[in-house]
Order: C-alpha cells, then structure tokens, then sequence
C-alpha cells in the first residue's frame, strides 16, 4: 500500500520540532480527516537555512511533511515556490489515491510558511505565494 520511502519518512521522519528564530511560520489544518501540519522556516539571503516541521496526522501526513522540508532545504524561495504535491508524492515513489489530500497539505504548508515570511518582511505574499487552501478537500472537489 506505501512505497518504501514513505514508509522511512514516516518511521525516521527528518527535520522534526521547531526551528529556534524562524522567521516563516505556516499552519495549515484539515478538518475532515485531522491532519495539522506547521512548517518552520529560517531564511537568510533568499536561502532556507533551516527548515523543520510538527504534524499531528497519519503516516502519509508525516512522511509528506518531512520529504517536503528535505526538498526544499538548502533551496531558494523561488524552488519553495515552485514545490508542487504532485513533486512531493513522485520523491515519495507515490500515495495511495486516498492520501494525496496530505501531499497538498504538506505543499500549502510551506506556502503558509512562505506567505508568514513575506507577511514579517513588510510584503505582501498574495500576489508572490498564491493563496494558501487551509482546507485541502477543497482541491478534492476541484477534481484535481
């Protein structure tokens, strides 16, 4: 049913807790099935240094949020930006159909962290981030 890799993401997630003075912090929760996931981010220079997460959900929610802040670790804004579900679930050899809502919600988690970031530097993020989907079974009934 999971792919090996989630199976490690999940069981030895990386980039677990909090990151000590983030200065990109996005929570984003799905009331259907329960999942929260906050994403922490420490930017310097359009570099992010640090990345680290908290997720209160199933497996899939986890190994998402962790495959999620290895890719874009070390990475700048503008990759972050760019970090689709759709990548997230391919580095992860694949979800079943019924889980893809968390590669969303891991993807909309570093978008919130991004929009915060954006937010504290004086910035509007709309018009840079998009908007972030707090919810994700709204993607769902996009039909996407």
């Amino acid at each position: 049913m999971y792919s090996e890799k989630v199976m490690d993401h999940f069981m030895h997630p990386r980039n677990v807790g909090e990151v000590e003075n983030a200065n990109g912090i996005g929570t984003v929760g799905n009331a259907t099935c329960g999942d929260i996931m906050k994403m922490y981010l420490r930017i310097e220079n359009d570099v992010i240094e640090e990345v680290s997460f908290k997720t209160f959900g199933c497996g899939a929610a986890i190994a998402t949020s962790s495959m999620a802040t290895e890719m874009i670790k070390g990475r700048t804004v503008k990759d972050a930006l760019n970090l689709t579900n759709k990548a997230v679930m391919e580095a992860l050899d694949g979800l079943p159909p019924v889980k893809v809502h968390c590669s969303v919600l891991a993807e909309q988690a570093v978008k919130a962290a991004l929009s915060d970031y954006y937010t504290k530097q004086g910035i509007d993020p709309l018009p840079i981030v998009g908007p972030v989907m707090n919810d994700v079974h709204e993607h769902d009934n996009l039909g996407e």
